[in-house]
């Protein structure tokens, strides 16, 4: 990746003045077109830059104009205020008065992430209301899904077309300030959900001057690939990666879906630049969605990767769900979560469904390079109906995997409303114009003809259309809608289990490594850790309706959870659908 020589968009100067930016190499002539009306020509500089200074400052509104015909947004606009195909403004990101300046982040190893859609929070104001009761339940991080500006009010957020702007129906760019620097000030970290591997559908014009941006000559299910092998296309991800972390302050980024990316390279530069960028006394963590599996990028930089094979092994195991993904997990699932546990991934190689081989061996990582879930947005909202695991599996198998998730080494991750037992569904959500919500609506529910309960016409009409307004207020969350008692009973028993964590768990992470697991009988396990301190955790899981047989602690260990209830005491059976954690002392 070669180093920054441009910037790209509207850049303020320390007199106060703005510079403006824009790769067009496609184009004869750029202008910037400011609100007053008053128009700057560009002069072109090499390889297809054109740039401008102009006295103008903080709140300017602006379009850039193409070979005079063509006027455009700002492709790194920082703020959108009047939505999609609005002008773009300036902002300067110096000017948030931080009250938590001195916050330098916290220990990957302290991890527990709450992952969230800021639209179903209520906005930035609205996720900053809730923040100290997340702190109060355990969890150490939020993590915000994408917030660049889409098309419409509310969209899953992976739609972005602009990804250095924060959604503008969200909030503005200092609220979205004053709610990172609020969860400083509570001692959480905030990580940002981002998306490197393609733009939205609606509202993107890189191609019509910029169209070098994209390699022709390969495609992703959203079209042609992002170009990363040039260094103008490379360096723009760069600086978005940048301002998040230094002008907003975040503390992590989560990259979505990085197989659609297809470049290793442009993933491991990005990587060593935040690094080299970031001063050595703050704690930036950087995660990773992979299809792939590669373990050797969770060694080039990047702190961990969702660990989508636990998921799909323990989502069997309590639903029996053997369709689409999960028929690489139906046959012998207790010993491919035994392989999990042990190992971090379960395919290091092995062939899938899709018949070619998927993954790198992962044996060797600690298991704080996984992050583990019984829930999160794709699991639920890739769902036809959006329903949440309470709904789908017994609430006894839920809470003794609970167990294991939020005691084990790998690092927890939760998803909105889940801790207190939600029974709404999440679905998928859009705000397009109508044909293009109308093709939205049609392609998602073809995407289901496969599956036994939407095999026929009439089924997939039972879809929720993306687009409808309704799909949206469904998804969500209302707890004050919710039985209170159910509510109460699942937040005490997550709010437990955090507890147990932080006082037994984390502590003694750091130099953590596996010493095996073992099958005690049909979806029942027990699986070992060595801590740091040279402690022994062990967990035992049973997922079934029959009791097993399970060695009974050692004397002097200290038995920190148990699932058990009145079911039985005895030390040398566990029950069915039910979790325990031992705790030996260091040898």
């Amino acid at each position: 990746m070669r180093e920054l020589t441009h910037l790209h968009g509207a850049t303020l100067q320390p007199d106060g003045a703005t510079c403006f930016s824009l790769w067009a190499p496609d184009a004869r002539s750029v202008a910037v077109r400011l609100g007053d009306g008053s128009v700057h020509r560009m002069l072109h500089q090499d390889e297809g830059w054109y740039s401008v200074r102009v006295n103008c400052g903080a709140g300017t509104l602006y379009r850039f104009l193409i070979d005079d015909r063509l006027s455009v947004p700002d492709p790194a606009s920082r703020y959108q205020p009047q939505g999609l195909e609005g002008p773009s403004c300036v902002v300067d990101p110096a000017a948030y008065p931080w009250q938590n300046s001195d916050w330098h982040g916290r220990p990957w190893h302290e991890t527990v992430i709450y992952e969230l859609h800021p639209a179903a929070c209520g906005g930035f104001a609205g996720i900053r209301q809730q923040l100290a009761e997340l702190r109060e339940l355990g969890v150490t991080a939020i993590e915000l899904m994408p917030v660049s500006q889409c098309p419409g009010r509310h969209n899953w957020g992976y739609d972005g077309v602009f990804p250095f702007a924060p959604q503008a129906s969200l909030g503005t760019p200092d609220e979205l300030r004053d709610m990172i620097d609020t969860a400083h000030g509570l001692g959480l970290m905030v990580f940002m959900d981002v998306v490197y591997n393609h733009f939205g559908p609606q509202g993107n014009y890189l191609g019509d001057y910029a169209s070098a941006f994209f390699d022709p000559l390969s495609n992703t299910p959203w079209g042609a690939a992002i170009d990363f092998s040039r260094p103008e296309v490379a360096n723009f991800f760069l600086e978005n990666a940048l301002m998040w972390l230094i002008d907003y302050r975040i503390d992590g980024l989560r990259l979505d879906a990085v197989h659609a990316i297809g470049d290793d390279n442009f993933l491991r530069d990005l990587a060593r630049r935040i690094r080299e960028s970031v001063p050595d006394n703050r704690q930036v963590h950087l995660m990773l969605e992979n299809e792939n599996n590669q373990a050797s990028l969770l060694e080039a930089g990047y702190d961990a990767q969702w660990n989508d094979d636990g998921h799909h092994a323990l989502h069997v195991l309590m639903t029996g769900e053997q369709e689409s993904y999960y028929s690489d997990f139906a046959r012998d699932t207790t010993i491919k979560l035994a392989r999990c546990l042990r190992e971090g991934f379960i395919y290091q190689g092995e062939v899938s469904r899709s018949g070619k081989s998927r993954g790198e061996p992962s044996g060797h990582l600690p298991p704080t390079a996984f992050i583990l879930f019984l829930q999160n947005h794709d699991q639920i909202g890739n769902r036809a109906l959006g329903e949440r695991l309470v709904s789908l599996a017994d609430h006894r198998a839920v809470r003794a995997a609970l167990g294991l998730v939020l005691l084990c080494p790998m690092i927890p991750l939760l998803f909105m409303g889940e801790e207190w037992g939600c029974e709404q569904p999440f679905l998928f959500f859009t705000d397009h114009p109508p044909e293009l919500g109308e093709a939205v609506r049609e392609g998602r529910r073809r995407e289901f003809a496969d599956f036994s309960a939407f095999n026929d016409e009439a089924a997939r009409q039972r879809i929720p259309d993306p687009n409808d307004p309704a799909t949206f207020l469904a998804s969500v969350p209302n707890r004050e809608a919710a039985n209170p008692t159910l509510v109460d009973d699942w937040r005490a028993y997550y709010r437990t289990l955090l507890q147990l964590r932080r006082a037994h768990i984390i502590p003694r992470l750091p130099g953590s490594e596996s010493d095996g697991a073992r099958i005690l009988g049909e979806k029942a396990i027990s699986a070992c850790w060595r801590l740091g301190d040279g402690s022994r955790l062990r967990i035992d899981l049973n997922l079934s309706e029959h009791p097993v047989t399970v060695s009974a602690p050692e004397p002097g260990s200290t038995v920190i959870h148990d699932d058990r209830a009145s079911l039985s005491k005895d030390a040398a059976l566990l029950p069915g659908f039910s979790s325990r954690a031992v705790l030996d002392p260091a040898t």
